[in-house]
């Protein structure tokens, strides 16, 4: 036996190698195969950043909300994650997508705390800005070094009473079907870099947030940037939520696949009122 970083022999039974103190207890790599893999989850061989029990999630409820998510065909491991719940199977679905940012160490830990910390605070009632607040802070306190800071996107939706109301940062997006037409207007700047994210290195920030009260039936979708820069005249824009997902998350795939792909749908019957 030899250790995988350095190949100094080793004998059964011995927990580190005694030439560079590599613990050869460690995970094995899904690439290389070398038992070298870090506590942030990349192999110390290859460099490979090992996948996660998430590469392939689908979600449904009762009322026909369905969600998607992918680790896409180019990604190691799916660093987006989704929520999609309807609390005390009442009349509110909530729905929330947050998109790791890759260049972040531990991006997919970011977006699952986002994730998790808002939906249940929004479930407990909490706002929409409270809820991206606590998010915020969760994010934020996964690390005391703002340089080396894991970081995400952040798309919510609430659905309640025929009336939509998002908040976001980043370039996760929401869109209104029939028609895709976008909800949410990008924190971008033009050459493509995200201008608000959450995370220790954000600084203070605070969710753009809309109410939108649709006049016909439909279907609100509430995605990562994995499927919106795939979007063309060829996608559908309507039909069963959980096909739907299923085939826009198909699109996005043969169109390439290069990131993380996250659908969620959520039908939308209208009750009066007007966009906000």
């Amino acid at each position: 036996m030899t250790c995988p970083l350095c190949d100094y022999a080793v004998l059964p039974g011995d927990a580190f190698c005694e030439e560079c103190g590599h613990p050869l207890s460690s995970p094995s790599c899904t690439a290389c195969g070398a038992a070298a893999v870090d506590q942030d989850g990349y192999c110390e061989r290859c460099g490979l950043r090992q996948p996660t029990g998430r590469d392939h999630e689908e979600l449904a409820l009762p009322s026909g909300a369905a969600g998607v998510t992918d680790k896409g065909l180019r990604r190691s491991r799916n660093e987006d994650a989704m929520a999609l719940i309807a609390p005390d199977d009442g009349p509110r679905t909530i729905a929330v997508v947050c998109d790791g940012v890759a260049s972040s160490p531990r991006a997919d830990e970011a977006s699952a705390l986002a994730v998790s910390t808002s939906v249940r605070a929004l479930a407990a009632g909490a706002s929409t800005k409270e809820a991206f607040g606590l998010a915020a802070m969760a994010v934020a306190g996964l690390t005391q070094d703002p340089g080396n800071a894991p970081a995400c996107t952040y798309v919510s939706a609430e659905v309640s009473d025929g009336r939509v109301t998002l908040a976001w940062a980043g370039d996760s997006r929401a869109y209104w079907l029939p028609g895709w037409v976008q909800l949410t207007v990008d924190d971008a700047a033009p050459t493509g870099e995200i201008t608000s994210w959450l995370g220790a290195d954000a600084g203070p920030v605070e969710p753009q947030v809309r109410t939108f009260a649709p006049s016909e039936p439909g279907l609100l979708c509430v995605c990562s940037d994995g499927l919106s820069g795939y979007l063309d005249e060829s996608v559908p824009d309507a039909g069963e939520p959980r096909e739907l997902a299923r085939h826009l998350l198909k699109h996005a795939l043969d169109s390439g696949g290069r990131d993380n792909i996250t659908i969620v749908l959520i039908p939308v019957t209208p009750s009066g009122g007007s966009d906000g």
